[in-house]
């Protein structure tokens, strides 16, 4: 378990350090000058190895659950970060998702936190997604509706619209098959028949919403035909931060490579969205491939390495309480 939580926490944190210097390029500036390895300054002009608010708000999310879970401990965790710099990369906030500032703010002033996420179709960004991972490791052993509502409740912090709470659970039950060992391509098909046929039995949201999601799910609709998602070209992918988008881009990332490596980099190279397309892609790539898989410079350069390690050691051993 510790090994899992280690690979998928440097995982994430590498890609998101991968994306913060060219965070807001186009695809098209990327393809003239493309990601390789880790750079410095850039966008937010932050040294090489420097992780953005998605891993901060991940770190911060399995804090809180190394003592249990509880609603109220992540939002605080949250306020922490934006009002105190906890868990930052060098003491400083310096980007933060207008639908998480929202958030946060709410709550601060007394908003129950599973109320205090955007409700609107436009609160869909990406700022749930980016950080739900560490709640895998905690929900693996729970029946699939307990696990929904979890999914559901942290999501809601911030991202409290169905679409951002099912792309966080879609997200979620993936990487729990990729824990289970399985070959990435079973473990999709796993997943999608396993969400469908939690959707098709209860009353989640209307079949409109989920029709959202069918290149995800390689439903049909209508006469639509259906495409497998990691057989889409390139130009098919969004890096947009639209949280769709993102769970679309590193749900492709990750299927249409074969190393760690490769499918960061592929991430990041979509351009937009960087950090985060990265984040999400690296936990998934992180939890899948051996650690020999990311490459040892990355791993050097990343800043807070021994931290992330021991909070991955402190957050398998509360586990197993």
């Amino acid at each position: 378990m510790k090994k899992k939580i280690e690979k998928t926490f440097l995982g994430l944190a590498i890609g998101d350090a991968l994306g913060v210097p060219v965070e807001f390029k186009s695809r098209f500036e990327l393809q003239q000058n493309p990601v390789k390895t880790m750079r410095e300054f850039g966008s937010h002009h932050q040294p090489r190895g420097t992780w953005s608010d998605d891993s901060s708000l991940t770190f911060c999310l399995a804090e809180s659950l190394c003592k249990g879970y509880n609603t109220k401990t992540i939002a605080a965790n949250f306020m922490r970060w934006y009002s105190e710099n906890y868990w930052t990369a060098h003491g400083e906030v310096f980007d933060i998702g207008i639908a998480t500032s929202k958030a946060i703010d709410s709550f601060a002033k007394g908003t129950p936190p599973t109320l205090a996420g955007g409700t609107g179709e436009f609160d869909n960004g990406n700022g749930s997604l980016m950080r739900i991972s560490p709640l895998v490791f905690y929900i693996k052993d729970m029946p699939i509706e307990e696990r929904f509502q979890k999914v559901k409740e942290v999501s809601s912090i911030t991202h409290a619209h169905i679409r951002s709470v099912l792309s966080c659970f879609i997200y979620v039950e993936f990487m729990l098959e990729l824990f289970n060992g399985i070959d990435k391509f079973e473990a999709y098909k796993s997943m999608q028949l396993t969400v469908n046929k939690f959707l098709n039995e209860n009353a989640i949201c209307s079949q409109k919403e989920i029709d959202n999601f069918h290149r995800v799910f390689e439903n049909p609709i209508g006469d639509y035909t259906v495409e497998r998602l990691y057989e889409l070209d390139e130009k098919q992918i969004s890096g947009s931060g639209y949280v769709l988008n993102t769970l679309e881009a590193s749900l492709w990332t990750f299927l249409t490579t074969d190393s760690y490596a490769d499918a960061v980099l592929k991430a990041v190279n979509l351009g937009e969205d960087t950090d985060t397309t990265a984040c999400v892609t690296g936990a998934l790539a992180g939890l899948y491939y051996e650690e020999e898989s990311i490459p040892k410079s990355w791993l050097n350069d990343l800043v807070k390495r021994e931290e992330i390690i021991d909070l991955s050691y402190r957050f398998s051993k509360s586990l197993e309480r």
